[in-house]
């Protein structure tokens, strides 16, 4: 391996020296600077294993240079030796308070600089092997974590069919919703992560209606108020088998199946909660899924078109709806066509 070192330092008998005692080990290749400035923007813009700067120059001094190198990102590790004909113990504490890793005092002694050049230079390799291992190690990680959350997310979206399955919904509702429900979050401006959370966790809205039979789940007229009361039940059902998972995503899915009937003004289901009682996430998913079930055709209904089923969504703000999550969901009306047509009902979309 091939070392490479600056020598900045402003007597040019020292500059040869030192290269001398540099190219004698054998491992190491020389950038020389009388000039501290121009040394110091070298070091600055180029990459080296090891920094020799003189402690007395002109224009700027060796603890200026120092101060001045560390102060650069990307600067804080590179062993620096500082040269001086100074003796005196302030200096060197001064030189190590400016960021001087170690240094020598003229005369120079020739044993003593390549002992400690080389053990600059052997400290530098290994703590820049183990910055090396520990990006790997973390990059490994990070392989390992986002293996984890896309089988995560593949059991979402099968734990999220299974429901579809047994009601007359499609695969591409689930992925339309919470899309929308994304889109909303990222509009009123919720962290990256919420929005990335919520994306993943919405699909399980209706997972709960597994536990409902048949007769009411597919039933293609409207239902007596005895079949509400027990379809109603789907919420608490869904929250049911989702809650107490160690996963964030399931936890988050637990909470919209049991909020997503909510409704603004107080009048929804199972809690009756009201206004900003509804978590935000079972809010925003209740415009989300009230539009795209309006806007899709089932065995029991034609589809809505999109004026009839925006004037709905419109005039229910306040009432089954967060205004705030209508008014964001309709301020980027371009995007919600987009996704309307990225999903749609007839391709076989299985992945977000």
């Amino acid at each position: 391996m091939t070392y490479k070192v600056l020598i900045v330092d402003d007597a040019e008998i020292n500059l040869i020296l030192f290269e001398a005692l540099l190219k004698r080990m054998g491992n190491c290749e020389a950038v020389k600077f009388a000039s501290s400035v121009a040394g110091l923007s070298c070091a600055k813009e180029d990459d080296f294993d090891l920094i020799i700067v003189d402690y007395m120059m002109p224009d700027l001094n060796g603890m200026e240079f120092i101060a001045e190198f560390r102060r650069t990102p990307g600067r804080e590790e590179i062993p620096v030796l500082m040269i001086t004909a100074n003796d005196q113990k302030q200096v060197r504490y001064r030189a190590l308070d400016a960021g001087a890793t170690d240094f020598l005092t003229k005369p120079v002694d020739k044993i003593e600089f390549m002992a400690r050049v080389n053990n600059m230079l052997q400290l530098g390799a290994s703590r820049k092997a183990l910055a090396d291992r520990a990006a790997w190690l973390a990059e490994e990680v990070r392989k390992a974590t986002f293996q984890i959350k896309e089988r995560e997310r593949e059991t979402v979206i099968r734990l999220s069919k299974a429901a579809e399955y047994r009601d007359p919904e499609t695969g591409s509702h689930i992925l339309r919703m919470a899309h929308y429900s994304e889109l909303i979050a990222h509009g009123m401006g919720l962290p990256k992560e919420e929005c990335e959370l919520l994306l993943e966790a919405a699909p399980m809205h209706d997972i709960g209606k597994v536990g409902i039979t048949d007769s009411i789940l597919l039933k293609p007229g409207r239902l007596t108020p005895e079949e509400f009361e027990i379809m109603k039940q789907h919420a608490v059902f869904g929250h049911d088998i989702l809650k107490g998972s160690a996963s964030r995503v399931l936890q988050t899915g637990a909470a919209i199946a049991l909020g997503h009937h909510e409704k603004f003004d107080g009048s929804g289901y199972p809690g009756g909660l009201k206004g900003d009682e509804i978590p935000i996430f079972s809010r925003i998913v209740a415009v989300a899924d009230v539009f795209d079930a309006l806007t899709s055709e089932r065995p029991y209904k034609k589809a809505w078109s999109l004026e009839r089923a925006s004037e709905h969504i419109k005039s229910s703000a306040g009432t089954h709806f967060d205004p705030h999550c209508v008014a964001t969901f309709f301020s980027h009306w371009d995007r919600v066509l987009e996704i309307q047509q990225r999903f749609k009902d007839d391709d076989l979309v299985t992945v977000f």
